[in-house]
């Protein structure tokens, strides 16, 4: 199966090597009861990644923050026609 690339090269690495231990601490671990995160510290090293190379590609930090799930916007726009 072909994997999918980061948002940046420079990132690349990090987001396998995080899937790789996603997808097995999901299927060995989470499916059979464990909800440790192990993964995270990887996670958090992609993440700080991603946000430098968005920095690098002048991509609004803010608009990447903002919480949409839940919020007015997000039950504003549930429909999936775009209707009100």
């Amino acid at each position: 199966m072909e994997r999918m690339n980061s948002i940046s090269p420079k990132c690349n690495e990090l987001k396998h090597l995080y899937d790789t231990c996603f997808n097995e601490w999901f299927s060995e671990k989470f499916l059979k009861g464990d909800s440790e995160d192990v993964c995270q510290p990887l996670f958090l090293l992609y993440q700080e990644c991603i946000r430098k190379a968005l920095v690098e590609q002048k991509v609004d930090q803010g608009e990447i923050d903002r919480n949409i799930i839940g919020s007015d916007k997000d039950k504003g726009n549930s429909n999936l026609n775009g209707a009100k």
